[in-house]
């Protein structure tokens, strides 16, 4: 969203500069070269005029942002910016020291151009094509812009309505000589700006469109360029939200290098390839977070039955014997083999350890499966190799509070009986290490 604003602010330089010739690409490096290459064509009127109604509508944008009783000041800025910017111009007639105006523009509405359809020929195939992607990109661009925009209200907004929506208005679009309608990125903001609450400013904003294109338009002739650019750069400048991008960074480092990319990739490439690196990113963290999942080493908690991770609770100890894991993320195909080598690789850590220690070497591995929402048929099979492994060892594997699917799938697998029995399953840890601990007190005792 920052990204998007800054491009569009950028291509507003053209007006607010006086530029003549100008880039049509929207990335940061060729918008910059395309006004450093053309200082010859800086009007130094525009660039006064421009900056002044600038300061006047940011001015504005201040004062309604920080008494939002006076959200009319902000609302009413843009059209006063208009009136007064042509009444200048007409009056001293600057559009002969450089000052480009919008023009002579024609008046009356659209013609009708359902008769002009045609639905064969050989530009068909092309036309569905191109049909399709402009779909699609429209879509995209209007739900993603919505959302933005309903996070700053704290609204919903449903996709498949939004879809139709805009299906609807292309279909009609395509029989009055419309352009390919979608939720504008910069038309969005100056609506937002500009205090729109409901979808009735849309109604409005179309009477008041078909009353200008009838009976309106000579009165444009003398509106500056500038103006128009000033209104745009207002409108969006406030989507630029660094305490937002702070907090990202405070709370997920990962999620931060996702907006940078995001960031640079919409300034320097474009809105879609920028968009396409965010989603790529956060794809393939998804991923990694899929066949590497958390897994953890839990201690008690003295003087409770509580368990929790040692690296989180510094009063969390280890209880001598047992290796306690908790696994935190499904387990399927994608990961077992990660996490059957983490696990291993855990108690031979704890082994040394003792060994250093010279102390009794551990007894049970106990696996905390409350936080496994689902398993596969791979899955079931790390068990079933977790289960021999540990037996050469000499250690023994004890589940603990597995989930109803958990529970159907070992049940199902006939080589998992031995995993189901009642003195290797149990509801909570804390159990568990009760019931153990008096078996191994038992072993000793019988040993003496």
């Amino acid at each position: 969203m920052a990204g998007a604003a800054i491009i569009v602010s950028l291509q507003q330089l053209k007006s607010l500069l006086g530029i003549t010739h100008f880039t049509q690409q929207m990335g940061l490096v060729p918008v910059l070269t395309s006004v450093f290459h053309n200082t010859h064509e800086w009007s130094w009127q525009t660039i006064l005029m421009g900056v002044c109604f600038l300061v006047f509508l940011l001015v504005a944008r201040y004062v309604s942002m920080r008494r939002p009783k006076l959200f009319w000041i902000s609302a009413g800025a843009p059209l006063v910016s208009v009136i007064l910017s042509t009444l200048l111009v007409f009056a001293f007639k600057a559009q002969r020291h450089g000052i480009s105006t919008i023009g002579k523009l024609q008046e009356g509405l659209n013609p009708s151009s359902w008769n002009m359809l045609q639905f064969q020929g050989s530009h068909l195939g092309l036309v569905i094509r191109t049909g399709l992607v402009t779909g699609i990109i429209s879509l995209t661009e209007g739900i993603a812009v919505g959302r933005t925009f309903a996070a700053l209200k704290n609204y919903q907004v449903d996709g498949n309505k939004e879809m139709m929506a805009i299906g609807l208005m292309n279909i009609i679009g395509s029989s009055t000589s419309c352009y390919v309608t979608t939720g504008a990125f910069s038309r969005s903001a100056v609506n937002h700006n500009a205090g729109a609450k409901t979808a009735v400013s849309n109604i409005i904003m179309s009477v008041t469109v078909m009353v200008t294109l009838l009976f309106l338009m000579p009165l444009f002739q003398y509106t500056p360029n500038l103006v128009l650019g000033a209104i745009i750069v207002t409108a969006v400048v406030g989507l630029i939200d660094i305490p937002a991008a702070y907090l990202i960074w405070k709370i997920d480092k990962y999620d931060f290098i996702v907006l940078l990319c995001a960031f640079f990739g919409v300034i320097f490439i474009s809105v879609q390839i920028g968009l396409a690196i965010a989603v790529g990113i956060s794809v393939f963290k998804i991923l990694l977070q899929v066949t590497r999942p958390k897994t953890a080493i839990l201690g008690n908690i003295a003087g409770t039955d509580i368990y929790r991770n040692i690296h989180h609770y510094k009063e969390a100890i280890m209880v001598p014997g047992f290796i306690i894991l908790s696994i935190e993320a499904p387990i399927n195909f994608a990961n077992t083999t990660y996490l059957k080598e983490r696990i291993l690789r855990w108690i031979e850590e704890y082994e040394a350890q003792e060994d250093a220690k010279k102390q009794a070497s551990s007894h049970f591995v106990i696996l905390d499966l409350t936080a496994v929402s689902a398993i596969d048929t791979t899955g079931v099979s790390l068990f079933m190799d977790l289960k021999k492994t540990m037996e050469n060892r000499g250690i023994e594997l004890v589940l603990v509070n597995p989930v109803g699917e958990v529970i159907e799938k070992l049940q199902r697998a006939d080589d998992a009986r031995n995993i189901m029995k009642a003195e290797t399953l149990y509801l909570s840890v804390g159990e568990a290490v009760a019931a153990l601990s008096s078996t191994i007190k038992g072993q000793s005792s019988s040993q003496v």
